[in-house]
Order: C-alpha cells, then structure tokens, then sequence
C-alpha cells in the first residue's frame, strides 16, 4: 500500500488533468495515447534504469498491478497489451483503497488552498457542504473565542477525518455484505469494495462539486490552465522537430523509439515549473 501510495502520481504529467489531455491529444496524431497510469508502469518497469541487471525497479506483480488497476478498470479488447494483469479481475483491497484516499486528500487540501488564497470565502463552504457547516457549528461552540483561521482548520481536520472514517467503515461494511475472505474472491467479485459509507460519499460529493464549479471550472484558473497546456503542446512539437535538443540520455532512446514517445516520455516526467522554465528557454517566449 506505501509503494503504491508514493507512486499514484508518478505517471501525471505537467499541469495535471489539462497537461494529460493536451498529450494524449498529441500521441493520438500517431495512433497511440498517453494514460498516466499506463506511463507510471514504464516508469516503473523500465524507464527507472538502476541496475544491471534488469530494466525498472523490479517490483512485484502485486504492486505493478496496482499501479496499473488502482484508479480504474481497463478494458482487456481495448488494452491488449496489459493481458498479463488479469483486467477482468478486480485489483486487491490494498490497491482499491488507493483512489478514494487520494480523492479525500486532495479535495481537503484543495479546499484549504482556495480558502487561503481568497478564491471562496469560507460561508460559501457553509452553505454547499452541509457536514462543514455542522462541524462549524460544532467549533463556534468549542472555540468561540478562536480566530476564524484557526476554527477553520478545525474544521477541515474534522472533515479529513469524517471522509477518512467512513472510508474504512465503508469499505468494511462493503466487504463483509460480499462475504469475501480472501484476496482471489476479492479479486472475482464484480465491483470495487473500496467505498465510502452512503453519508459520507454524499458529504464527499458534495465538496468535490462545489471545488469544480467555484474552484477548478473558475475563469481565472480555466485561462491559466489553458496556457500551460498550450505550452506543453508547443514543447511536444519543438522536441518532434529538434529530437537533438532533448538530454543526452534520451536522445539516445531516439534510435530505439519514435521521437514522439521519448518526446512524450521526457515532457510527462517534468514539474509544472521546469516545464515553463524550458519553454521559455528553448522558445523564447513567456
């Protein structure tokens, strides 16, 4: 579960969800696709070069699997290439458990962010998710005298913690109704039993809409996203043109692979900032 954990993002590119659809829209020119999850396998199986050995970072097929299966269910018609990880079976629990915890950490962290940086006053969290509004309730009487930064952090742990608990109910409770015990009938039941108890899945939806629609879908952030994205799109393309101009090590991966997916493969591993610092670099323009 800690090396699947760590290695959830490891395949996102720049920029996030924007980043990720600018380059599958990219590579689908070249009738292939870019899916994090499938890039954070070859990052693991082989884009990790640290022995001699062998290619990656040798993990078990267990975490390999994971990787691959802990967000989503692929299709095996439509990914051919991934037969060998069993993709009309579900993932263990421990990969199940992956998504919805990643879903509750950024939604809270998200949320803290837009409070911090003004983008939503904290009487509009009130008034779109109902269990915030309880737990508020709950720190005015507590801590009348508190700051309201600091109420709100109560809050928010509160929160965290009622998300995080009714994942574990959920999930026991879901996996006790299955009558499973072992990981092969986890494996064959037809649904995910990684799940939030029906109030707190709620709560959870509830808070996840309210950050699309005043947070992530603002216009503010829209434009910005856009550029970035636009950015990585003109970096894809400059690489395309001047596979020369990529680092050492994966011009050389040029004689082995097409220029598209090294150039992919390189972009996809940046930060958001390296990213825009290359650009201008390399671009000359902001």
């Amino acid at each position: 579960m800690e090396a699947l954990a760590l290695a959830h993002d490891l395949g996102h590119p720049p920029f996030g969800h924007s980043g990720e659809a600018r380059l599958d829209q990219k590579m689908r020119r070249f009738g292939e696709r870019f899916d994090h999850n499938l890039h954070a396998l070859r990052i693991v199986e082989s884009f990790e070069s640290r022995y001699a050995a062998f290619p990656g970072l040798n993990l078990t097929f267990e975490a390999r699997e994971g990787v691959i299966k802990h967000s989503r269910d692929y299709r095996p018609e439509e990914f051919p290439e991934l037969a060998e990880y069993w993709l009309d079976l579900r993932p263990p629990l421990e990969a199940q458990l992956i998504d919805p915890a990643d879903e509750i950490a950024y939604d809270c962290a998200d949320l803290d962010d837009a409070v911090e940086a003004g983008l939503i006053p904290v009487e509009e969290v009130r008034q779109a998710v109902p269990a915030f509004h309880r737990l508020w309730e709950q720190a005015e009487r507590e801590r009348a005298g508190a700051a309201e930064r600091q109420k709100f952090h109560q809050v928010l742990r509160g929160l965290l913690d009622a998300l995080v608990s009714g994942l574990i109910e959920g999930t026991a409770a879901a996996a006790a109704e299955a009558g499973v015990s072992s990981v092969e009938e986890v494996r064959r039941h037809p649904r995910r039993l990684a799940v939030l108890t029906d109030s707190t899945r709620v709560t959870g939806s509830e808070l996840k809409t309210f950050l699309s629609s005043r947070v992530y879908q603002s216009p503010v952030l829209q434009d910005q996203k856009e550029r970035c994205a636009a950015k990585l799109g003109e970096l894809f393309e400059f690489y395309l043109s001047h596979p020369d101009r990529l680092p050492p090590a994966y011009q050389a991966r040029v004689q082995q692979e097409p220029p598209h997916r090294v150039a992919c493969g390189y972009i996809a591993g940046m930060t958001d900032n390296f990213l825009l610092r290359v650009h201008g670099e390399l671009l000359g323009r902001p």
